[in-house]
């Protein structure tokens, strides 16, 4: 190791460890010298960003360790006092124990001390469930995190499919061989499928387990050995059947395609459906506002340009009077005749012109009962006088002008 000399310490370099939550981690302290004194007392403390004060975590004095306050009955010394080995090991980690730990030996016949420290840097938990399909792979992780390399001793994996079930081991792994070893019987459960893909030099012994089957859910335990030291892991695998392949139908896959988010799909068909009515809604006010805006003017120019491309005819119909009124003397009885009419009159000219007529001495024909006798009659004329009158016709232009007869 390397030591810097401080006025009365030796000082080493500190070292950086990350680890998951409800790991755990092993703190190396060891001090090594080519004398052979023995270690009286040890101090492990703690300080973080938010208490920098030290806290002690674990102290050794005279054979005997004590953890204090938080960590109690989370740490122990798993060195060798005889060769001033230190080390401490803290189970099950938490995210409130990321922080600056200091170690502190104190050998027998020496004044000065050997100090080291060790920052911690915590992340959040691995997933201890997983979950494999049928025929699939998976992998499963275990690695015993700590400052410094130490030889893995020992590392063994074991299956149970429950509780109180009989335990089958998965995966052997000796350090003598310098290779893992399968389950010794060949016709084992997991022959041929399981490989450890971990690197052993770094304390890592995770495996991958190959054609996962229906009977593989179960817990799988992994213990790694460091001498006398052991970390063991727990990690629980659900096993899902695979749905076998139909043909489905456009129905059929509606909700698949909606998955999670069927929700947000409602949500949005909603608010479209919305936004379109108030639109709709929208362009139908302005449409009725802007033919409700059009000038009165222009309608009324309209309306009488109409009338002169298309000018209104009038039919009259003629009652002959005379027949009716003889008809009623020779029988005796009268019956009351009602009309009613909308004629259009003539201008008062041709009816002045009518009278001027009359005046001049023309000889009253008699009444013929057609509208033009009526006409005369109110007005005190007599149709014989133009032969436009007689007959009931209208007076033409050449009757009677604008301007007089």
């Amino acid at each position: 190791l390397d030591y810097s000399l401080g006025l009365n310490d030796y000082i080493v370099p500190a070292s950086n460890l990350t680890v998951h939550v409800g790991d755990p981690a092993l703190f190396a302290c060891a001090f090594q010298s080519t004398e052979e004194k023995r270690m009286i007392k040890v101090d492990w403390m703690f300080s973080s960003k938010e208490n920098a004060k030290n806290d002690y975590v674990l102290y050794y004095y005279a054979n005997l360790s004590v953890s204090v306050g938080r960590f109690l009955n989370r740490v122990s010394l798993v060195g060798d006092s005889s060769r001033s080995d230190g080390s401490l090991l803290l189970q099950d980690v938490r995210e409130a124990d990321q922080g600056t730990y200091t170690c502190e030996i104190r050998l027998e016949m020496e004044s000065r001390v050997f100090k080291k420290e060790v920052v911690l840097h915590v992340l959040p938990e691995e997933p201890r469930e997983l979950m494999a399909y049928v025929g699939d792979s998976t992998r499963m992780g275990c690695v015993f995190k700590s400052t410094e390399e130490k030889h893995v001793t020992k590392l063994e994996w074991v299956f149970s499919p429950g509780e109180h079930a009989k335990k089958e081991t998965v995966l052997h792994y000796y350090q003598e061989l310098n290779m893992p070893v399968g389950h010794p019987q060949n016709w084992g459960h997991f022959r041929n499928r399981v490989n450890l893909v971990g690197d052993i030099s770094r304390n890592d012994g995770s495996i991958v387990l190959q054609g996962v089957e229906e009977s593989d859910g179960g817990n799988y335990t992994c213990s790694i050995h460091l001498g006398n030291v052991e970390f063991k892991k727990t990690i629980l695998l659900r096993v899902i059947l695979k749905e076998p392949r139909t043909s489905m139908t456009p129905a059929a896959l509606i909700p698949d395609v909606l998955g999670s988010n069927q929700l947000v799909i409602i949500v949005g068909i909603v608010c479209g459906t919305i936004l379109l009515l108030a639109a709709l809604i929208l362009t139908m006010k302005r449409t009725h506002r802007n033919k409700s805006s059009e000038d009165p003017t222009t309608l009324v120019k309209n309306l009488e340009n109409t009338q002169k491309v298309t000018p209104e005819k009038n039919i009259y119909t003629s009652i002959n009077t005379r027949e009716v009124l003889e008809e009623e003397e020779s029988t005796g009885k009268s019956e009351a005749t009602y009309m009613t009419m909308h004629p259009v009159w003539p201008p008062v000219r041709s009816v002045n012109c009518i009278k001027k007529k009359e005046e001049a001495g023309n000889v009253k024909p008699k009444i013929s009962g057609t509208w033009a006798d009526m006409c005369l009659r109110q007005h005190g004329g007599d149709s014989a006088a133009d032969p436009d009158l007689a007959g009931g016709r209208y007076p033409s232009r050449h009757t009677c002008e604008l301007g007089g007869c």
